[in-house]
């Protein structure tokens, strides 16, 4: 399996600082790789709150992870702050892969990237939907064309 290479600041047109915490850290020193997932869907949900596209508790569409990666450049550590950076590679009909980049605050290349699937449902039924009007205006400022990784 190739690794593939990491892409820039420049690739991401959203960004959310994340300050890590001491639980983050594992024996070994560094972020345990579970948590990077936390912050993939901290960046995410974020933005979509702040865009008034996700009602988490009463929302009648809602996304589900249906696949997840993660590749790993560089380690972070508590007390290190995450620039953590977020588009959209793909705009389906009821589908989003979005993509982030996790930079160490101020650096030019990503410790880590990767990507998450949601697939979007009906909140009752758990049957997948056609992407809101809203959310999919919502992600369009976010849209590049290809993948990271």
């Amino acid at each position: 399996m190739n690794k593939p290479a990491p892409a820039g600041r420049a690739a991401y047109p959203h960004f959310l600082s994340i300050t890590t915490r001491w639980m983050d850290n594992d024996v070994y020193g560094h972020v345990n790789n579970v948590i990077y997932y936390s912050y993939f869907d901290t960046v995410v949900n974020e933005y979509l709150i702040r865009a008034g596209v996700l009602d988490f508790e009463h929302g009648a569409t809602i996304g589900l992870v249906v696949e997840t990666q993660c590749n790993y450049f560089a380690p972070l550590v508590f007390p290190d702050r995450i620039d953590a950076g977020l588009r959209v590679a793909r705009l389906g009909t009821s589908s989003v892969r979005y993509e982030v980049g996790l930079f160490r605050d101020g650096d030019a290349a990503p410790a880590a990237q990767g990507h998450f699937v949601h697939v979007y449902v009906d909140r009752a039924t758990r049957r997948p939907v056609n992407l809101p009007a809203e959310l999919r205006a919502a992600l369009e400022p976010l849209c590049v064309t290809g993948p990271a990784d």
